[in-house]
């Protein structure tokens, strides 16, 4: 007996919606975020800075009436379920598609909105002013490469980066699975298939249940949320994919225990194990706004390597002294931030009160840019 597939929702086309005419103009106006809350007007973020539109506020029962169009049926049970819902949209802009991915959810009763604008091409390692051993990290053939940092601070960007650069420099097959997608990518040499959760499958197990049968070499697994999605992710490293992944921790260092507060203290000799082994660089980044009127921000960068000193504090449990480690590390490609404030300064990209004001280390800082590298006390 055959069975009968709809294709429709495959096949149909973006309805224009009332609300498509503020995510327009947050385009129009190279903004990077949309925002919208009752009684005020809609608010862009451009270069960092929130301005809002030359629009009248928006009511309650007006906001109801923009953004639920937005939701399909299964958004709409989230929504209800939990009070907000994650979910891309894609807007015409004189002839150019435009994505945004979008948290819709519920404040004080009333509904509010969050989108952020995803560049619709992708910027190289040069264009978004990352350190030369990105590209590195590139060239793996298994093992796990995390990018950490809190919202905003351009880890999907990045990540994008460098699963462009594999698709320019090497023929091999990237399989994404996001929630929702937000780079869509032009095939060059690489093979890419993207799958949406709750779009193109059910849920994220499923998801990676499939991925084990479609034969990737390159695995993106959004954000590190829980700890089913990290098991699945290094063990998909573990047999011999080359696995990329977002954290929200502030450091690359502050990543490992992020992770290890995903399980019970009973599995942590294990985690730092599978983790010593398997992962091959964390790099974590701040954006930042630039002094170059040319330049809108940039990120500076933290970038630690499971170099064999790493491993060691990874496996001994020695945490407090990575800092040190990355430092240290220099030779190897590794970065800390005050080095990477240092360079930024030093090529005219930011000044020093930004610097100063995102510096871990206010000290180590002023001394760096005096030329002094003091040493650290108790490391090994």
């Amino acid at each position: 007996m055959a069975i009968e597939i709809d294709t429709s929702k495959y096949l149909q086309k973006h309805e224009e919606l009332e609300v498509d005419k503020i995510f327009r103009a947050c385009v129009k106006l190279e903004g990077s975020d949309l925002h919208m809350k009752v009684d005020r007007p809609p608010i862009v973020r451009i270069n960092g800075v929130l301005k809002e539109l030359n629009r009248e506020k928006v009511d309650a029962q007006e906001m109801v009436k923009l953004l639920i169009p937005l939701l399909d049926e299964r958004n709409k049970e989230i929504l209800q379920e939990n009070g907000g819902a994650d979910f891309s949209h894609t807007i015409d802009v004189d002839g150019v598609r435009w994505r945004f991915r979008v948290n819709l959810f519920t404040q004080l009763g009333v509904l509010g909105l969050v989108a952020r604008r995803i560049n619709n091409w992708i910027p190289d390692f040069n264009g978004l002013y990352l350190p030369p051993i990105m590209e590195d990290l590139c060239k793996y053939d298994q093992g796990m490469v995390l990018l950490a940092g809190v919202t905003g601070s351009g880890k999907s960007t990045t990540i994008a980066s460098m699963l462009n650069w594999i698709n320019q420099n090497y023929s091999k097959h990237i399989l994404t699975l996001e929630d929702p997608i937000e780079f869509v990518y032009k095939e060059d040499k690489c093979l890419i298939n993207q799958r949406e959760i709750g779009q193109d499958v059910k849920d994220f197990e499923i998801a990676m249940s499939h991925a084990v049968r479609e034969d990737p070499d390159i695995i993106l697994i959004g954000e590190m949320r829980d700890k089913e999605t990290f098991m699945t992710a290094i063990h998909a490293a573990e047999t011999g994919h080359l696995v990329f992944g977002t954290v929200h921790a502030s450091s690359s260092s502050s990543t490992i225990g992020r992770i290890l507060d995903l399980f019970p203290e009973e599995m942590h000799n294990a985690i730092r194990s599978a983790m010593a082994f398997n992962m091959r660089g964390i790099v974590a980044q701040k954006l930042l706004k630039s002094i170059n009127p040319d330049v809108g921000r940039v990120p500076t960068v933290e970038v630690m390597l499971m170099t064999p000193m790493i491993q060691k504090l990874v496996l001994e449990g020695e945490d407090a002294k990575l800092p040190d480690a990355i430092r240290i590390g220099k030779d190897d490609g590794m970065q800390d931030f005050t080095m990477s404030l240092k360079q930024l300064i030093d090529d005219d990209l930011i000044d020093r009160e930004t610097a100063f004001a995102v510096a871990p280390n206010v000290e180590a800082l002023k001394m760096a840019l005096k030329g002094i590298n003091v040493a650290q006390p108790g490391m090994v």
